[in-house]
């Protein structure tokens, strides 16, 4: 039985911003560092009010979309077909104040977690506020 090669991707390939970022254990800190931060933090209080007291389940759900978001394991996706954080997030009532607080959460967990790739970690950073201002009603 003959099997084909396995291909290596080209050398100039560039690094998925889920590579750069530095895989699965720093998209899991992100994750972490984020829900810390609204859990602990009274900047965050109104955002954290409009989550259940039980964290964990949002700390997997938001590792998992950030890994196949930004070109790691899909999982997420597969096991959310056709869902998006803006239709997740559709049935509650964001408002510039909440969207503002998860916005700034996030940019300080991927900068409190990411130091050495600051290029990835603010355009990573810069794409999650605008989704979560445009979440805003």
């Amino acid at each position: 039985m003959l099997v084909a090669p396995v291909e290596a991707a080209p050398a100039n390939t560039p690094a998925s911003p889920y590579d750069r970022l530095g895989g699965q254990a720093t998209i899991a800190a992100i994750a972490n560092r984020f829900y810390d931060l609204m859990d602990s933090d009274p900047a965050y209080a109104e955002l954290r009010a409009m989550h259940a007291a039980d964290l964990t389940p949002m700390r997997h759900s938001l590792a998992g979309f950030l890994s196949g978001w930004s070109g790691g394991p899909r999982d997420w996706f597969e096991a959310n077909p056709g869902r998006c954080m803006m239709s997740i997030h559709r049935p509650m009532t964001i408002n510039d104040a909440t969207a503002g607080q998860w916005a700034a959460a996030i940019r300080r967990a991927i900068h409190d977690t990411v130091p050495a790739d600051t290029q990835m970690a603010n355009a990573m950073a810069g794409v999650l506020e605008e989704i979560a201002l445009g979440m805003a009603r």
